[in-house]
């Protein structure tokens, strides 16, 4: 049976048929999930909503001093008991992680105990996978040193693996915050101008703006139930500007607070913030479509000129050789 495994997976049709099936699996799950997809944006901010009953409970914890309310859900039981069985807190763990996991939109502890468990297995696993086929599989003809490097390597992989995914993560996230933020600057400088409190006016925009940006939504309406029970209402536009990472927001953030100490007027901030929001987000537009043709070079020499010396040569050719 072994070898029989071994045989096809240096079989080249069998690769070439198997590589065909899973690409033609992959579009048709791409043209299916869609329609399978939920309301996303009802989710999470049901999600943003208990948190808020969250914090209205620890508020009136701390204020009236009695028994201490948990903030966060637990941990599975099995991830709970793994970690603190390994100790990996003080081991593997990294105090980034913790604010990489908030901007990313993962809260509590829960995903921070997920996250030192997948930094402890995935090494594991990948060494075990890369030494299964290595030595059992492959029969590389390579040195038992290189080998053992190969493992090691994949090893590395594997721990780096948690924190690639995190990356990737809050760069969809900041994308898509980045990319409905100034339309929600508009929406603010609106709700102000007309007389809204702040946390009324943060209320109506994480409404409004949810069709858009569903962690945009998230993150404002996460501010406005800080705004409402946070004694110091610097924290929680700190808070913000935290949990998304963007100078943009940063910005925004600043004048808030400088709003709130110094009793400044925010309408001509906003409406010049949102502008500069604006601009930058045409400016990365406009990078991004003047590096398409460099990016359309290689793909265009590699696949489209061998099919044109094709199909305009080809008949030549034919004829050439029918000739002789």
């Amino acid at each position: 049976m072994m070898q029989f495994l071994i045989d096809k997976m240096h079989d080249a049709r069998f690769l070439t048929m198997m590589l065909a099936a899973i690409a033609a699996s992959a579009t048709a799950y791409s043209l299916v999930m869609p329609l399978f997809a939920g309301n996303d944006l009802a989710k999470r901010m049901k999600v943003a909503a208990s948190e808020r009953e969250r914090i209205r409970a620890r508020e009136r914890e701390r204020l009236s001093k009695t028994e201490k309310v948990s903030l966060r859900q637990a941990p599975k039981q099995i991830v709970s008991k793994v970690v603190q069985g390994f100790n990996l807190g003080k081991w593997v763990a990294q105090e980034a992680a913790r604010s990489k996991l908030v901007m990313a939109g993962y809260r509590g502890q829960a995903p921070y105990m997920t996250f030192l468990f997948f930094r402890m297995v995935t090494p594991i696993v990948f060494f075990v996978g890369a030494n299964l086929y290595v030595f059992g599989i492959s029969h590389m003809e390579q040195s038992t040193p290189i080998k053992i490097g190969i493992c090691l390597a994949a090893a590395y992989a594997g721990m780096q693996a948690p924190m690639i995914f995190l990356k990737n993560a809050i760069s969809k996230r900041q994308l898509s915050v980045r990319r409905a933020f100034p339309d929600a600057l508009d929406l603010l400088l609106i709700c102000i101008e007309s007389g809204m409190s702040i946390e009324a006016a943060f209320r109506r925009v994480s409404v409004e703006i949810g069709t858009q940006s569903v962690a945009l939504a998230e993150e404002l309406s996460l501010t406005t139930a800080e705004l409402s029970y946070l004694q110091d209402r610097k924290v929680a536009y700190q808070n913000l500007a935290d949990r998304t990472g963007l100078d943009g927001v940063k910005s925004v953030c600043l004048a808030l607070m400088q709003s709130e100490r110094y009793g400044t007027p925010l309408g001509q901030s906003l409406r010049v913030m949102a502008q500069e929001n604006r601009d930058m987000r045409m400016n990365e537009a406009e990078k991004k479509a003047a590096a398409l043709p460099p990016k359309l070079t290689v793909p265009m020499i590699l696949f489209f000129l061998p099919v044109l010396f094709v199909v305009i040569l080809g008949p030549t050719g034919i004829k050439v050789s029918a000739m002789q």
